[in-house]
């Protein structure tokens, strides 16, 4: 299936690039992306085992199924004050 990956503000910054599609098999998670996306070596090794991730705008867990055509947005951390 093939999903989108979107990637915002430092990550976008990281891996040099503000989106991919990825092909991954039917039945895969948000973890099974982002491990996909780190076994690539660099520079996406770079990004955190766990990060926060949306799918479609919603936020989501690391154990979500996804299903094709989704949207994965990598979101980074933010601090305020």
């Amino acid at each position: 299936m093939h999903v989108k990956v979107r990637f915002f503000a430092s990550y976008r910054e990281v891996v040099g690039m503000s989106e991919l599609e990825l092909q991954l098999p039917h039945g895969s998670t948000v973890a099974d992306a982002v491990s996909y996306l780190r076994r690539k070596g660099e520079p996406f090794v770079r990004l955190p085992e766990e990060p926060a991730v949306a799918v479609n705008q919603r936020y989501v867990r690391p154990s979500e199924t996804l299903e094709e055509g989704d949207e994965v947005a990598f979101l980074p951390p933010v601090a305020g004050g």
